[in-house]
């Protein structure tokens, strides 16, 4: 809420400049969308694939306290959600984390952070496709990993060219079977921990053999964080809020926190209910919560876990294609991937290009590895972000906007950092390649952009 007094608060609301307290709407969008509208946006993103897939290299990593990590990956990404907030508030505008480092560190920075972001969304559809095509597939069907894994990208690149309205409705069911399925997790858990079936023991039993217990938190804390990201694209909308100064600082917390309960459950369901050991060898782990428990039929979890881990790619794959459309369109990317197909009005070119480099990473790469590829390039674009809210300080706006306090910023930094030491070498030896690419572009892009002024 806005001072009563005019001076400036140190978190909440600010007002950048006197005498404007509220937005001036000179945005071509509809402002249309609420506080609730926001909670359930960001929610559905945040709650994905991730967990269905990750429980159990978490567990391989972290040992039977599962949780923990999940805790920990909560309470990091909340100290860059804090900037996050302040950012999208004082910016409301479509562009995001490029946007805000546009704004603070110039034109090489705004492209190596969109191509960051390109790269993730890559990276984390081949992890997802890699999770479709292991134990929960295997319910119903053996099928070989490469072949499974093609013919999945395939349809997801079928739907995504046929169209977005398409593809929105069938995210929409998709969201619902997901959220289901996580809560059936829960409510399963809290029946066998009834009846006395579970090991409670396992809860408190942190580290595994080359892994002390903070070296194995911190390390299971950089897969568990994959579970949370998500809701860095949620900014892309604050230009449609009502009120975002108020309402998207509420929605994006409150949803993180949801997520981060939801979470926390199934890792304290999973581990009380299966060994350590069984947990971390599945690559459906949270399917062998349903075969412990007993009571559900294991095709049908199977069946929710595959729509989970299909929309998660799919909603990937979608965010990943129109950014490599719009970078080629704004004369960054090769301008072949800003062809559209004439009738669809899909980015076809972007699409097969970017499905084809998630099926080479799933082809030749580990889901560990690539999620944690995709975590190290988005604390690229977190570090960007949390320095960007303290440089951007010094501009003042004439509109109300949220403000966190200057310390979050700097903890959410060397949270960045902390996690960026925890990456294992195979992840560096993927991530740094793809950083390297980016910033050769990001070079030709300032460049470019410094000829462009000139003339």
């Amino acid at each position: 809420m806005p001072n009563p007094h005019g001076s400036t608060p140190s978190h909440g609301p600010v007002v950048g400049a006197p005498g404007s307290p509220t937005l001036e709407d000179g945005s071509p969008l509809r402002r249309s969308i609420g506080t609730w509208g926001l909670y359930l946006f960001i929610l559905g993103d945040v709650l994905g694939a991730g967990v269905y897939v990750l429980v159990g290299e978490v567990a391989g990593i972290a040992g039977g306290a599962v949780w923990v990590p999940l805790l920990v990956a909560l309470l990091l990404a909340l100290l860059t959600a804090g900037s996050y907030a302040e950012l999208a508030t004082k910016y409301p505008r479509a562009g995001g984390s490029s946007h805000y480092a546009q704004r603070a560190f110039g034109p090489f920075w705004a492209f190596l952070v969109g191509f960051c972001m390109l790269a993730a969304g890559i990276v984390s559809v081949g992890a997802l496709a890699l999770g479709f095509a292991g134990d929960y597939l295997a319910a119903f069907v053996e099928l070989p990993v490469p072949l499974t894994v093609t013919l999945f990208l395939a349809l997801l690149a079928g739907l995504n060219m046929r169209g977005i309205k398409e593809s929105m409705g069938a995210n929409a069911v998709a969201t619902v079977i997901e959220v289901s399925g996580l809560v059936l997790v829960l409510v399963l858990g809290l029946l066998v921990i009834g009846r006395g079936d579970a090991d409670l023991s396992r809860l408190t039993q942190l580290g595994t053999p080359g892994h002390g217990p903070v070296s194995a938190v911190l390390a299971a804390s950089v897969l568990a964080f994959y579970s949370y990201v998500g809701f860095e694209t949620s900014v892309n909308v604050a230009e449609e809020a009502r009120n975002p100064a108020r309402s998207y600082p509420r929605a994006l917390f409150a949803a993180l926190v949801t997520a981060g309960i939801v979470y926390v459950g199934v890792g304290v369901a999973a581990s009380a209910i299966v060994p350590t050991d069984q947990l971390a060898a599945s690559s459906g782990p949270l399917l062998e919560v349903v075969r412990a428990a007993g009571g559900v039929p294991v095709v049908v979890f199977s069946l929710i876990a595959l729509v989970a881990v299909a929309n998660g790619a799919l909603l990937t794959g979608i965010m990943g294609s129109r950014l490599a459309y719009g970078m080629a369109r704004d004369g960054l990317l090769p301008s072949a991937l800003g062809r559209v197909l004439p009738r669809r009005r899909t980015p076809w070119v972007a699409i097969l290009a970017t499905t084809g480099l998630s099926l080479v990473l799933a082809l030749t790469g580990e889901i560990d590895t690539l999620a944690s590829t995709l975590v190290l390039l988005l604390l690229v674009v977190f570090s960007s972000v949390n320095v960007a809210v303290l440089v951007l300080r010094r501009e003042p706006v004439d509109h109300e906007h949220f403000r966190v306090p200057r310390v979050l910023p700097l903890l959410g930094l060397l949270s960045c950092l902390l996690l960026a030491t925890r990456v294992e070498g195979d992840t560096w030896r993927l991530g740094l390649p793809l950083l390297a690419v980016g910033a050769l572009f990001a070079a030709f892009a300032a460049r470019r952009s410094r000829t462009v002024t000139t003339r």
